[in-house]
């Protein structure tokens, strides 16, 4: 608990920080009814105050109605100002007007991608018009797998959890509930999903993030190498399969937000870091 706290503190600093150090007061986000825009949400509401997040519900059609709801709950737990928009509609435009150049394809990755593109243009209209910086909701598990849409969902002004590992952002949920609800219980447990595709879980695309994490940290925090972490124990196909990941993807990190340093070993440059 004592190291969560210590995370917990240094991220509402680092956003009093950025925002003071910007002459910003006021941010925004996508909220999914998914674990980590409910903690991003809840850091930025502590660290800024409820009257300066105004958040948007961005559903497409394969958003379950749980999450939906899920997020409604949070953001009247806090007292924050939210609005939804439902994305569907712009989707079928995108896909009509791509329909002679994508005849013959299946759909894949491409239209899933496309869902977090249209939200990310929806929330920067919002930013650009009210002037509430974007708050990237990416986390160091995702970030290092390169699970995550570049200029969609990796947008923002700032990522809050860029250095803090999925399994701590679990932590930091529980911490945040510690005197009661604010994150709705089933945000917490449900498995965690992207929801671009009917279905979709994490562990599709992911190794489960308690098995993902100890070797992404081992890779990371220890820098040990392949050999290295399969002589600790490890299974030697999950590694290699993590390593792989981890080269194939690193081009993206070199394009997400500035974030909030936690650790000594980040994904970005240094100057990179709040």
């Amino acid at each position: 608990m004592d190291n969560i706290q210590h995370i917990y503190n240094k991220l509402i600093a680092g956003l009093r920080k950025y925002f003071n150090g910007n002459k910003a007061t006021k941010a925004t986000l996508g909220l999914s009814g998914g674990l980590d825009s409910a903690v991003v949400l809840s850091l930025a509401t502590e660290a800024l105050g409820k009257d300066n997040v105004w958040v948007l519900l961005l559903p497409s059609q394969y958003s379950t109605s749980h999450s939906v709801n899920d997020a409604v709950r949070l953001a009247e737990n806090l007292g924050i100002q939210y609005d939804l928009i439902k994305i569907e509609p712009i989707y079928n435009m995108f896909i009509e007007s791509l329909s002679s150049i994508f005849a013959g394809t299946r759909p894949n990755v491409t239209e899933e991608n496309l869902q977090a593109r249209i939200r990310s243009v929806l929330l920067m209209a919002l930013s650009n018009k009210f002037g509430h910086f974007l708050l990237n909701t990416s986390n160091k598990s995702e970030l290092a797998m390169g699970y995550g849409t570049l200029y969609g969902d990796l947008s923002g002004a700032l990522s809050v959890l860029g250095d803090v590992y999925k399994t701590q952002v679990y932590d930091l949920a529980y911490y945040i509930n510690r005197h009661g609800e604010i994150i709705p219980e089933h945000i917490i447990t449900k498995a965690p999903s992207a929801e671009l595709s009917p279905g979709q879980k994490d562990t599709d695309s992911l190794p489960p993030y308690p098995e993902l994490d100890p070797i992404l940290m081992r890779f990371i925090e220890e820098k040990l190498t392949v050999e290295e972490i399969i002589a600790a124990g490890f299974d030697r196909q999950l590694v290699e399969r993590i390593n792989g990941m981890i080269a194939r993807n690193s081009f993206k990190v070199f394009q997400i937000p500035p974030i909030i340093k936690i650790t000594g070993n980040l994904l970005t440059p240094e100057w990179k870091c709040i």
